[in-house]
């Protein structure tokens, strides 16, 4: 029985997606639930599965083209003893492309390929099981293709020259010239139209303040083993600063406000988005209701969103809605940076990296953990006044971090 492979429903927000790479070709065999393609929307990967056991007849699909909901991609000869009938078309493109071939097939069956991985393997015609990936489960990032192709260029470069005639002079040249022209991928380019409009359409002003973090490293050196044999997760900074990101919140409603047209909706709830960095770009996973969550509850989130955001396996709805965000360049090195809206939210909280510098406490000078802190925010909305407090109450929290538990 023959059965059509489609396009699953895309969420109201999304309209089509782009076949990123098939895993299967006509021909092979597959079992029930066992993934059959990608396909990239402006936010996630997308698996489409086996709906049942059987062969692969026949792609409708290929490679980079886009699609929408409920479009036939595939048709699947279902039974575990079905005999694929090879179409003629199928059978010429599979001998036209043999390299993408190789690469999906490689994929299927080894380390797992990550989208910015896949069409740099494909573009540079490498074989995926020679390459070592360092991702959960041997997962191949875009990082470990270039590392390879580097590799190899080096190798290359150090074999003995074959005897030749002798050079010509020719002017001297510094430097390498080379250039690869790759397209954005979906989510790229959507980011960009993010940033773009929340340029274009914001009145986006940044306020500074730094926070001293040594009461919250004495807690978490007195207590983490504890906490993470208690919990089965390590404590980390990103609960305290979401735990003090919401007790600020409260005390100021226009910070948690989204713009709808000419409209100002204010939040009673605390949906807190996380940007998590990733090979295919920045993601803001949202964790709903974060002021019913402990400590435990928001790091096992944080943590759990980041894996699943850098293997592709977090859900549109998850990357969906939040009230503020919270960015930390810090983890890269950045000392202070001016991080830009995610509309339509008018706030985000940038953290920075943790330093040591003298600071002057009771008359005295003392070496302190200290990081920046940077809130932008839409002054539209929010009021020079609001945006520079909001900041003193992070900064309060954190620095006396009964607050947290007192909700002061």
């Amino acid at each position: 029985m023959s059965i059509e492979v489609k396009v699953p429903q895309l969420p109201e927000s999304v309209t089509d997606a782009t076949l990123v790479s098939w895993h299967k070709q006509p021909g092979d065999t597959v079992g029930r639930d066992e993934n059959l393609v990608d396909l990239e929307t402006d936010k996630v990967v997308l698996e489409v599965p086996a709906p049942s056991a059987g062969v692969i007849k026949e792609l409708k699909v290929q490679n980079g083209a886009t699609v929408t909901s409920g479009q036939v991609l595939a048709i699947l000869e279902a039974g575990e003893g079905a005999v694929a009938a090879k179409a003629e078309p199928a059978k010429q493109e599979a001998k036209a492309a043999p390299a993408e071939t190789k690469t999906a097939n490689a994929a299927a069956t080894g380390g797992k390929l990550a989208p910015a991985a896949k069409r740099m393997v494909e573009e540079h015609k490498l074989d995926p099981s020679q390459i070592a990936g360092s991702g959960r489960d041997g997962r191949i990032s875009k990082g470990d293709v270039i590392q390879h192709i580097g590799s190899a260029k080096e190798a290359a470069s150090a074999k003995p020259a074959p005897a030749k005639a002798p050079p010509v002079s020719l002017p001297s040249v510094a430097g390498s010239r080379n250039e690869q022209r790759i397209p954005m991928t979906r989510l790229r380019a959507r980011i960009a139209e993010r940033l773009i409009q929340a340029q274009s359409t914001a009145a986006m002003l940044t306020t500074f303040n730094e926070v001293d973090l040594t009461a919250v490293n004495e807690i978490r050196a007195r207590y983490k083993d504890k906490f993470e044999k208690a919990h089965g997760v390590k404590l980390g900074y990103s609960s305290f600063f979401i735990k003090a990101s919401i007790e600020a919140l409260r005390k100021f409603p226009s910070v948690n406000a989204s713009i709808d047209g000419n409209d100002i909706v204010y939040h009673e709830f605390y949906d807190i988005g996380v940007a998590v960095s990733t090979d295919r770009g920045l993601m803001v996973p949202v964790i709903r209701n974060a002021e019913a969550l402990g400590f435990a509850e928001l790091e096992s989130a944080v943590g759990s969103y980041a894996t699943r955001a850098r293997d592709g396996s977090i859900t549109l709805d998850e990357l969906t809605g939040g009230t503020f965000t919270i960015t930390n360049g810090g983890v890269f090195g950045s000392l202070m940076s001016t991080p830009i809206l995610n509309p339509p939210q008018v706030a985000i909280l940038g953290m920075h990296k943790i330093q040591e510098r003298p600071m002057v406490v009771d008359g005295q000078i003392k070496v302190r953990p200290m990081m920046y802190l940077a809130l932008t925010y839409d002054h539209r909305i929010v009021d020079g006044r609001e945006s520079v407090q909001f900041l003193v109450a992070i900064k309060e929290a954190l620095e006396d971090p009964a607050r947290l538990l007192l909700q002061l």
